[in-house]
């Protein structure tokens, strides 16, 4: 075989051989991955096709790398690389054809997802992996959007037909990489040699590569140039990195880089070498291990090193150990697995002089992780006194309020319990009042019957204070009185059941008396706006059953959102507050519709048919001291502790959807029974 075709085959081997492993699949992602270190017109026309056809705002194509989504190409979005335990297109990877969530909030697997829930807020998603022709899966070409939907046939066709295309985009620029890398090497190779012997080529280039080793700080890429090209040069069957892991009192010794033929079985993952094993040994003690012939050695072998390297079909071996700076122990090892081979001097004494470069390679690399380490460790202390400071502002913030809250609660109990005496006793004396009039005036209307004729003073006394009208208007002025006094009387009972002081804890609670009680406080505000036009309250409650929750603070989260309502429906003619509550049940496989689980919640939106707010101002709307409001006319505090009080004392949700013109909604759930109760 002629040097140059044999060049190819290396470079092809990743794509022919099967790919049965994730550490395999990890290296194909790898070694396409640094060919898309630079823009790629081809793919990022790719991608904006993809999302053409898909007709979605969003598209991304990107690699699943070990812990990360690495994107490469992107079309509606700023995303660069998501947690991989986050990322759709992890569950993408393992499908065979178009992944597809119609509605991620309809699906119980994703509803709670920090993408969906934050922004981009992806309500929809499909997605096609991207699989080598060894079958590898490199990652995906997927389409996203904010609302739910769905795609037709020919758009799943299509969306396939294009990551196909992908795939092409991608073979075309490694190889083509790969071509540009070793032609050179090639023309230079043939020149040599025409003047020059095999063995003195074989020096040049090995220590070129040793030399482009050392000027890399990666420590993957410099093991895998070190296998892949000692692989080529000297044209051995495999060639592998083996890293020497301490494990308590033993070691464990880990392949994490080669390069085989393709016909070569792989031996990526660990060695089963034990403390006897005579390649442990070699390794440990920084001996180099040349075996010609494996059948016919004259190197003490163990039965476990037969055992291993007949399951590795290795005939011929040759071991170069090292040590970094750091102490950490590894080594390249040389297989032939056709027949005996004549390890020659030259040979070695090339193989060690990289085997040290490698070294002093990875001696860099380990400096520069540690220098990395390092300032990673003081940006994540800036950020912990960054985040213990925003920490501390927010319980600021919430013990003032809570002060306020708790004064003014006591102010109302005591308020209400001084009106409710003299309330009392009024409510208690019109009904005997009642009695006494209707007494007195059944009397006059015996000695009226008695006496019919009155005396001159007394007929003009009648006329003067009109007797007549006095006898029927004075009971109904009682019944006045009676339903005014009652009317305090109901007022009163509201504020102490809105203070709620003696409901520090949870308790269970009827959610539609705590709506009620706030509205009724609120009566005043809904009467006339600036505009002289009376806000109308539509209420469509659903049977809800008791919520165990802070009722106090609930009536807190109530009396902000439906303040903010009426704020905003000052200037609005035909204003409207639309209150909704229902109850949401939870699938479960004792799914009881008789009975409420603990698992259910119950939801209360709030609507009003205002100016609505943009976009910016949504994205804004919880954080403290945001308000839209003029100087003086809110704390911008409200929206902030009511989000605290139901997320985070409640465990619910809670949101707001608007559009200008349109009004704004707020969605605010609460478990019936949480999971954790705070204090």
């Amino acid at each position: 075989m002629k040097i140059p075709e044999l060049l190819l085959d290396s470079m092809l081997s990743c794509t022919t051989m099967p790919c049965t492993n994730e550490l395999a699949r990890l290296k194909a992602v790898y070694q396409f991955q640094g060919l898309e270190t630079l823009p790629n017109q081809a793919l990022d026309d790719l991608t904006a096709l993809a999302a053409d056809l898909c007709q979605t705002p969003m598209a991304l194509m990107s690699f699943i790398g070990a812990d990360r989504q690495l994107v490469k190409s992107k079309v509606g979005t700023t995303l660069t690389e998501i947690r991989r335990n986050l990322a759709f297109c992890n569950y993408t990877i393992g499908q065979s054809d178009v992944f597809v969530i119609p509605d991620t909030l309809a699906d119980p697997h994703f509803a709670t997802h920090p993408l969906v829930l934050n922004a981009p807020n992806i309500r929809f998603y499909a997605g096609v992996p991207l699989v080598t022709a060894g079958g590898c899966v490199l990652g995906t070409l997927c389409v996203m959007d904010s609302e739910p939907r769905d795609l037709n046939q020919k758009q799943r066709k299509g969306l396939q037909t294009l990551t196909q295309q992908v795939m092409v985009q991608l073979e075309l620029k490694r190889n083509t990489t790969k071509l540009r890398q070793i032609i050179p090497e090639i023309k230079q190779l043939k020149q040599q040699l025409i003047t020059q012997e095999l063995l003195g080529q074989q020096d040049s280039i090995l220590f070129n590569l040793a030399n482009q080793i050392r000027n890399s700080l990666d420590l993957n890429t410099i093991l895998q140039t070190a296998v892949n090209e000692i692989h080529t040069l000297l044209q051995v069957d495999r060639c592998d990195f083996v890293w020497c892991l301490p494990n308590k009192d033993q070691f464990n010794f880990m392949v994490t880089h080669e390069a085989t033929n393709p016909e070569i079985r792989m031996a990526l993952g660990e060695l089963p070498l034990g403390h006897g094993s005579v390649l442990a040994k070699a390794i440990l003690n920084l001996d180099m291990l040349k075996i010609e012939d494996v059948s016919a050695t004259s190197v003490a072998l163990t039965p476990e090193d037969y055992t291993l390297l007949r399951q590795l079909a290795v005939t011929s071996v040759l071991l170069l150990p090292l040590r970094t700076h750091s102490g950490q122990l590894g080594a390249i090892i040389c297989h032939h697995c056709r027949g005996s081979r004549q390890w020659n001097d030259s040979e070695v004494r090339l193989l060690k002089a990289v085997t040290d470069q490698v070294a002093i390679a990875l001696d860099q690399a380990e400096l520069l992780a540690q220098t990395q380490a390092t300032a990673f460790a003081a940006q994540t202390q800036a950020t912990y006194l960054g985040n213990a400071l925003s920490q501390l502002q927010q319980t600021q913030m919430q013990l003032v309020q809570q002060e306020k809250m708790s004064s003014l609660g006591q102010l109302v109990a005591g308020v209400a319990h001084e009106i409710n005496n003299p309330v009392n006793f009024i409510n208690g004396n019109i009904a005997y009042a009642t009695d006494y009039v209707r007494d007195l005036l059944e009397l006059l209307g015996l000695y009226q019957a008695t006496y019919p004729n009155m005396t001159a003073a007394i007929q003009e006394k009648m006329e003067t204070m009109d007797f007549d009208f006095l006898t029927q208007d004075l009971p109904s002025l009682l019944s006045s009185m009676r339903m005014g006094g009652e009317r305090i009387r109901q007022i009163v009972l509201s504020l102490r059941n809105f203070s709620r002081l003696d409901e520090a804890e949870m308790k269970p609670v009827d959610i539609h008396e705590g709506i009620e009680n706030t509205l009724l406080i609120l009566k005043s505000r809904l009467k006339l706006t600036s505009a002289k036009f009376e806000i109308q309250v539509i209420k469509a409650y659903e049977n809800l059953p008791p919520v165990d929750c802070y009722a106090g603070q609930l009536n807190q989260v109530f009396m902000n959102l439906l303040g903010n309502a009426i704020d905003a429906l000052d200037e609005t003619p035909n204003p409207i507050i639309t209150i909704h509550t229902e109850l949401i049940r939870q699938k479960s496989a004792n799914f009881n519709l008789s009975q409420p689980s603990d698992t259910d919640s119950v939801v209360i939106r709030i609507r009003d048919n205002g100016s609505g707010m943009t976009e910016t101002t949504l994205q804004k709307l919880f954080n403290p001291f945001f308000t839209t409001k003029p100087i003086g006319k809110g704390t911008g505090l409200g929206l902030s502790i009511s989000y605290q009080i139901v997320v985070e004392k409640h465990g619910g949700i809670l949101k707001c959807s608007s559009e200008l013109g349109k009004g704004s909604e707020f969605w605010i759930q609460i478990p019936i029974e949480p999971l954790v109760k705070n204090s």
